[in-house]
């Protein structure tokens, strides 16, 4: 009888996923700085791999590096947070009036959605703001997947660094977001189900906005 060793990621990917999870979830927030030789040691790893790693988060914007003093965690500026939502609103409102124009909206969707509804309400009740922030985030990816346009999708990809980092500081700031964010989901959900476009279109405006005004750390 044999039996199979699981294989561990390379070493560069140990330390790319810690760092980006730790950003991400904000384990790292935005101003800290990180040494070689403190994420070689978390990671459990040589240097080297620890570089390589870094290189790579660098080109996605989430680190700078400063040679011999370490990588710093960018911190959310006002117009990043300005260029997610616009970017976020032309592609969503878009895509659900596309998806809802000329026909009902697809069975599929709509059970995709009411699943990723409940796993939403799940994590309202074990406060995983993590897990939160993705399963909001693939609500609204679901319709702008649905709507097939790959190049439109590719891009709103791009997007999900930045808004899973967002959605995690917009709930730590304000808890009560979580069912806020359930509520207007399930208004989303029933504009879809309706097949409303102009109504699921309105409702995607108006998340977007109250998303945006919590972000910028407008409180209303």
């Amino acid at each position: 009888m044999t039996s199979t060793s699981v294989r561990r990621p390379p070493a560069a990917d140990r330390v790319y996923s810690h760092v980006k999870e730790g950003v991400l979830g904000r384990r790292y927030e935005g101003g800290t700085l990180l040494t070689e030789g403190e994420l070689a040691e978390a990671v459990g790893v040589s240097r080297t791999p620890v570089r390589e790693a870094l290189l790579k988060l660098e080109v996605e914007g989430l680190i700078k590096l400063y040679p011999k003093k370490g990588a710093l965690v960018l911190a959310v500026s006002a117009q990043e947070i300005s260029d997610v939502v616009e970017t976020r609103l032309l592609v969503e409102e878009f895509a659900v009036r596309k998806v809802l124009g000329s026909a009902p909206a697809p069975a599929p969707l709509v059970s995709r959605l009411e699943g990723l509804l409940a796993a939403q309400r799940a994590c309202a009740v074990t406060g995983d703001l993590a897990a939160a922030a993705a399963a909001d985030r693939s609500f609204h990816a679901e319709i702008v997947r649905t709507a097939g346009n790959e190049i439109l999708s590719q891009l709103y990809d791009r997007l999900r660094d930045r808004q899973l980092r967002m959605g995690v500081a917009v709930l730590e700031a304000h808890p009560d977001r979580i069912a806020a964010n359930i509520a207007e989901h399930a208004e989303l959900l029933d504009a879809v189900r309706s097949g409303d476009a102009e109504l699921a279109a309105s409702r995607v405006r108006g998340h977007l906005d109250r998303v945006s005004t919590l972000v910028r750390g407008e409180d209303r």
